[in-house]
């Protein structure tokens, strides 16, 4: 028991240490249950994402167990098909089923998007924690613009067109974010 106590003490502390660290630390890698490693980098608005920089990230917690959950899988796997080069998709399980389990889960689900158990996302599920004061309700979904920046968190089962809503409108914004330096330079360059 001592042992069990000392390894949730461990992660606790290393979430601490992440959240200190927000603005420029080290930040976190975790790996997926396909073996792809995932930096994550705390920042004041939000959430970086090495391998994502650029794209909208759903970032989900949910758990095989959760009928909601399960009904937002092939949400994910519709919407990574379509915007695949625009979105990303991370779902971190947090019932605890076992690794190997969940690797079989994802695989005759056809999931298409990055899965990562429990045990090894616990230091991100207590950051997210932290960050949005999540209670523990799932599926809770956090999204994060272009930029890393944190857009909303939204707990229960969103509709696919609502996701696809929110990414049209994220690229919208975007498309204005590129636009506006160009605008303005444009219109300096016909003052002078």
């Amino acid at each position: 028991m001592k042992k069990i106590g000392m390894v949730f003490l461990a992660l606790f502390l290393f979430a601490l240490q992440l959240s200190a660290k927000e603005a420029g630390g080290n930040g976190l890698t975790l790996t997926t249950i396909n073996g792809k490693k995932l930096h994550f980098q705390g920042t004041t608005n939000g959430l970086q994402i090495d391998r994502y920089k650029g794209k909208i990230v759903f970032l989900e917690f949910w758990g095989t167990h959760c009928p909601p959950c399960l009904m937002s899988v092939p949400h994910y796997i519709e919407l990574t098909k379509k915007y695949g080069d625009k979105l990303a998709v991370v779902a971190v399980e947090v019932q605890d089923t076992p690794a190997p389990v969940l690797k079989k889960f994802a695989k005759s689900h056809g999931v298409n998007y990055d899965v990562i158990d429990y045990r090894t996302g616990m230091p991100l599920v207590n950051y997210i924690s932290q960050r949005t004061k999540w209670s523990g309700s799932i599926p809770f979904l956090t999204i994060f613009d272009q930029q890393g920046n944190f857009v909303t968190a939204q707990v229960g089962l969103l509709p696919q067109d609502a996701l696809e809503g929110v990414i049209k409108t994220l690229e919208k914004i975007e498309a204005k974010r590129k636009k506006a330096p160009a605008t303005s330079s444009k219109e300096s360059n016909a003052s002078k």
